[in-house]
């Protein structure tokens, strides 16, 4: 009697437990059919929402022509070209490509002060004449008023190249080289060249660089005198380089007077200059430069006191870098008064070709070539 009394309300207990489980795993399985059919509703009103893509099309835009257009007054201009649209995305259509950008050229850095670009210009000249002491001097002023100008050390270099201080040179070309392309500019690349290759010297240009056959022609119908025209050509061995304003071209010209006495030419107003072509290209491997000399007439006082004036022939000398490459005098006499310091041994040197009136049509402003018929 006694076990049957304590064993009962054992197995109470466990069917109460059993009972509490199934109704726990009861609730948990409908909060996650609740929360399951929760999200499947939001997502359901989610995909009813009209969905927004962004896309940038480029579209041709028209405008009407202005009374300056030559076409129909209603014909429209367009400003974007139908070939030149860029292919949209998922365009397999065949499209014209786009014209490629081209690299700006370099170009010399200007010189802001205007005082160092004056005397830039002027220690530029004295190079090319030879006078390489002046041409210091107005460099290391243009430094004082611009200090680290690159047009200026670019200049001390070529000084010093020319006068064959090669260390000094260098230096000043690594100065310009170190500025950068974004300072230095055209000057950089030249800077470069000039460190890696070397520097040549202006007698290397001896029998590359020469005067061609020179021609003069007198012109007695000038109205304001005597005058004589002379085209000379400069040659150039095919390639070689050469730098333009190393060229120089000098005429000296002598006249007779009616003492029997050959003076040179003072007066360098009665000389004018002009290239025929502008700007050099070497075309036929020559350029030509027009020098007119003109004698211009003068009272009888004048002449009974200093003498009358004609003309009697002239030097001309081919120098580059400041050194003599060719020599022409007519006569030949005329290259021993020169005071250049050349050898007077010029007896393999051409004569020029003279001529005591100009061809018909000549046109001085025009090279010595037939007019074209109209």
């Amino acid at each position: 009697m006694r076990l049957e009394a304590s064993s009962r309300p054992r197995h109470e207990a466990g069917h109460s437990a059993f009972a509490v489980a199934i109704c726990l795993l009861g609730v948990m399985a409908l909060t996650q059919l609740v929360v399951a059919g929760l999200a499947l509703a939001v997502r359901f009103k989610e995909s009813q929402s009209p969905r927004v893509i962004e896309r940038e099309v480029i579209r041709e835009v028209l405008v009407k022509a202005s009374a300056a257009h030559a076409g129909p007054p209603d014909q429209a201009i367009s400003l974007l070209p139908q070939d030149s649209y860029p292919p949209l995305i998922g365009d397999a259509s065949p499209r014209t490509p786009m014209p490629e950008l081209q690299p700006t050229p370099l170009e010399e850095p200007p010189v802001e002060d205007p005082e160092a670009a004056r005397l830039l210009t002027e220690a530029r000249e004295a190079r090319v004449a030879g006078d390489m002491g002046k041409a210091i001097v107005k460099l290391e002023q243009a430094l004082h008023h611009s200090p680290g100008e690159p047009s200026v050390i670019y200049e001390q270099a070529l000084v010093h190249e020319q006068m064959g201080i090669f260390d000094k040179a260098s230096d000043y070309y690594l100065e310009v080289y170190q500025m950068g392309q974004t300072r230095a500019g055209a000057l950089f690349p030249l800077a470069a060249r000039k460190l890696s290759e070397g520097f040549s010297q202006p007698s290397d240009l001896l029998g590359k660089l020469s005067l061609g056959r020179i021609q003069v022609f007198k012109n007695p119908n000038d109205p304001e005198g005597e005058q004589a025209i002379l085209t000379i050509p400069v040659q150039k061995a095919p390639k070689v380089e050469v730098e333009m304003d190393a060229i120089a071209v000098e005429v000296h010209f002598f006249n007779r007077t009616n003492r029997g006495d050959v003076v040179e030419l003072q007066d360098r107003a009665w000389v004018s200059e002009q290239w025929i072509s502008q700007p050099w290209d070497w075309a036929g491997g020559e350029e030509q430069l027009r020098v007119t000399y003109t004698i211009p007439k003068r009272d009888l006082a004048t002449d009974h006191l200093f003498g009358e004036l004609s003309y009697y022939g002239q030097v001309v000398t081919l120098t580059y870098e400041g050194e003599v490459l060719d020599v022409q005098a007519r006569p030949r006499d005329l290259a021993a008064r020169i005071s250049r310091g050349l050898e007077p041994q010029f007896n393999d040197l051409p004569v020029p070709g003279f001529s005591d009136s100009l061809p018909p049509g000549f046109d001085p402003q025009t090279p010595l070539l037939p007019s074209l018929p109209e």
